[in-house]
């Protein structure tokens, strides 16, 4: 496992919600709500393109350790705040999906088997 405080300061991602001081197990990347639902495992880290308030209820159920937001995206202001009630960390990147997951990996950070 990583401490995803590390890979905030590994892959300069901007902290806009929660506590970042959890650990890491996997990734999962989807932009499909019901497909991270049915495939993210606990503690998972998932990186989407989503900012509305549904991706923190996902991240609860799932008990996913983050959301990391790319291509600049950042969330709508209904899922801040929800996040933050939550403690659902969210992350932002410039990069795209294709960029950060490959970093990701590179960290060790890997999609869990199924």
């Amino acid at each position: 496992m990583i401490n995803l405080k590390d890979l905030v300061e590994k892959l300069n991602l901007k902290v806009v919600s929660g506590e970042v001081d959890r650990n890491v197990s996997g990734g999962y990347s989807s932009d499909l709500l019901s497909d991270v639902i049915a495939n993210a495992q606990k503690d998972d880290l998932w990186i989407t393109l989503q900012i509305h308030i549904n991706i923190v209820a996902v991240a609860n159920l799932q008990e996913l350790a983050g959301i990391i937001l790319v291509n600049g995206r950042e969330p709508e202001e209904a899922t801040l705040k929800k996040a933050i009630k939550e403690n659902i960390p969210i992350l932002l990147t410039d990069l795209p999906t294709f960029e950060i997951v490959g970093k990701l990996y590179e960290l060790g950070i890997h999609g869990n088997e199924r």
